[in-house]
């Protein structure tokens, strides 16, 4: 039996890196998952290798959320699980931060984990039996400590962090049984950070650094992040609600530069 087993998700950002890694998971452990991304070619593909659907989605945008979400609905009768996972990192300091990066950002990593939250509670507050439903929120260690060369991402992450327990206070005031949790990478081994690390010009020597600021000496995989968003959407963490998961490898309880 399956952790997830009759539950219906969506996982956005789902293509790659920690989004794939949860939708693997999921479909693992008897979710039928929902995959969006903008990443259309492979998340197709990810999605007929593991046996879900894909939907092209743009997470800024609220017709896009009603319509995946209605569809979703439509077809498979509820809405149990979402991971906010899309995102992305433009670097830049406050003082290289122009409004273009800094608008792009907040929509894409905030704005669209607010939409999320809003579409999903819309759904799961009417699911057959009563409401229920989980959501998991993929926000960062930027969500407790400031990145200087990340002041859009930092802003968009710290955001992600106290949204979600305002989701979470609400939803469980007002139906009991939805609840709003968010997970907090440290450094982790994917193709956002590989494309940072590749811009650096010292793609090997970043990546030693960012290995050696973990304490267990190493950067975090998807895996491990998909095993804690695993959790959470599962009944197993039906008392767990506005909580902050950290996966950092003992990163911020240990503090190096940032």
């Amino acid at each position: 039996m399956g952790r997830l087993d009759g539950k219906i998700a969506i996982v956005t950002g789902a293509a790659s890196g920690i989004g794939a890694a949860t939708a693997r998971a999921f479909v693992r452990e008897g979710a039928d998952v929902i995959l969006t991304d903008v990443q259309d070619e492979k998340g197709r593909a990810l999605a007929a290798e593991i046996g879900g659907d894909y939907q092209t989605q743009d997470v800024s945008d609220e017709a896009r959320w009603i319509a995946l979400v209605d569809d979703v609905v439509a077809r498979k009768g509820r809405l149990d699980v979402l991971v906010n996972n899309a995102g992305v990192f433009m670097g830049a300091t406050i003082e290289d931060t122009d409004l273009a990066l800094w608008n792009k950002v907040i929509a894409v990593n905030l704005t669209g984990v607010m939409l999320g939250c809003k579409h999903a509670v819309r759904a799961m507050k009417a699911n057959p039996g009563g409401p229920a439903g989980s959501i998991v929120n993929i926000s960062s260690i930027t969500g407790y400590v400031g990145l200087a060369n990340g002041a859009a991402y930092t802003a968009s992450k710290g955001g992600v962090r106290l949204l979600t327990k305002s989701v979470a206070v609400h939803a469980a005031r007002a139906y009991k049984t939805i609840r709003c949790n968010s997970v907090h990478p440290g450094a982790i081994d994917t193709p956002m950070n590989q494309a940072a690390f590749d811009a650096s010009g010292d793609p090997a020597g970043m990546r030693t650094f960012f290995s050696a600021l973990q304490p267990i000496g190493r950067m975090t995989t998807p895996d491990e992040i998909a095993a804690a968003c695993l959790f959470l959407a599962s009944d197993e963490a039906s008392s767990v609600n506005g909580a902050e998961l950290l996966v950092d490898g003992g990163w911020l309880a240990a503090p190096g530069p940032i």
